[in-house]
């Protein structure tokens, strides 16, 4: 990739337009200053952290690294207006909100000098991410893994469509893992990515072994988009999730189905590391994912990839 300034590193300060995904159970302050380390920029996950974890986690990525780090905020998780409050109180400077309204706190947070990028599934959200204010907008597609939109768009047509209908910053997010992979949504309009998958099977990653070297053996097919009565979550076909199939096939039980997720699910599997009995959250591009390796790795040959994909000649 050249070196120069576009519209996402020169609002994040940052050298490269590449952002890692606020992930739950991965993004911790190891793996978020290891990546704004590399020229990118790290986003800590505040929605597996209880808000004194949050603190801890944003003290120790300070240390870590003196390039620009964030926050992903969750907005449909509990403590949330403890959790702005700690952000603020500990001077971070970049927010990444997701799952709920974007002008819940944009406002709050800009007039505090924070940058503010929001998550959305659609072009329609992400007009009314426009006319909230943001400062970027990231759009995900429907090969993303956690959770996900309800309208199932690809991040190929997610792109040049809602690059159609705004005018600040687009980052593309789901289903990113390579540089051409990057390079085809920038020429597709965006502006930078957010790579999630790739930055979870990682050494620095805060995820349980288990997880990262199942993440490198999945295939095409190996996780499947469920639970939309609820909010959709792309994950991997395990014990668990036959067990929601289960509750499907016998009623679509609204409260069995809460029932099930109840069992701190998502960090037996992605934490803890029950291969079985966890929920396992990640993206259809969990299949081009082989090695677990460091985050600078996975930036060289980013960079590298993304500068040696020519143009071919139609």
């Amino acid at each position: 990739m050249q070196q120069g300034q576009n519209r996402i590193t020169q609002l994040f300060n940052i050298q490269y337009p590449i952002i890692q995904g606020g992930m739950i159970w991965h993004s911790g302050w190891r793996l978020a200053s290891a990546v704004s380390n590399c020229g990118g920029l790290g986003l800590i996950g505040a929605g597996s952290m209880y808000p004194d974890i949050l603190r801890e986690n944003i003290k120790k990525c300070k240390q870590a690294t003196d390039k620009p780090f964030g926050v992903n905020v969750p907005m449909l998780y509990p403590n949330i207006d403890e959790v702005i409050q700690i952000i603020l109180e500990e001077g971070v400077k970049i927010v990444f909100t997701s799952a709920g309204n974007p002008k819940t706190y944009t406002e709050t947070l800009q007039k505090e000098g924070l940058k503010v990028a929001h998550v959305v599934s659609s072009t329609k959200f992400a007009i009314k991410c426009e006319e909230a204010g943001v400062d970027a907008i990231v759009a995900e597609g429907f090969e993303a893994g956690g959770h996900n939109g309800r309208d199932e768009t690809t991040t190929f047509c997610l792109i040049p469509n809602v690059k159609k209908h705004i005018s600040k910053p687009l980052i593309a997010a789901g289903g990113i893992a390579l540089g051409s992979q990057m390079k085809a949504a920038m020429i597709l309009g965006a502006d930078g990515v957010q790579i999630g998958s790739r930055f979870a099977a990682t050494a620095e990653a805060s995820a349980h072994e288990n997880w990262k070297q199942k993440i490198t053996q999945l295939q095409e097919g190996d996780t499947h988009l469920t639970l939309k009565e609820l909010a959709p979550v792309r994950m991997v076909k395990n014990k668990f999730f036959n067990e929601l199939e289960d509750i499907y096939i016998t009623g679509r039980n609204k409260e069995l189905l809460i029932a099930s997720l109840g069992r701190a699910r998502a960090k037996k599997g992605m934490f803890e590391g029950d291969m079985e009995e966890g929920e396992l959250e990640i993206g259809q591009v969990s299949a081009l994912i082989d090695e677990v390796l460091p985050v600078d790795k996975v930036f060289s040959n980013l960079l590298e990839e993304f500068r040696n994909t020519g143009n071919p000649v139609l």
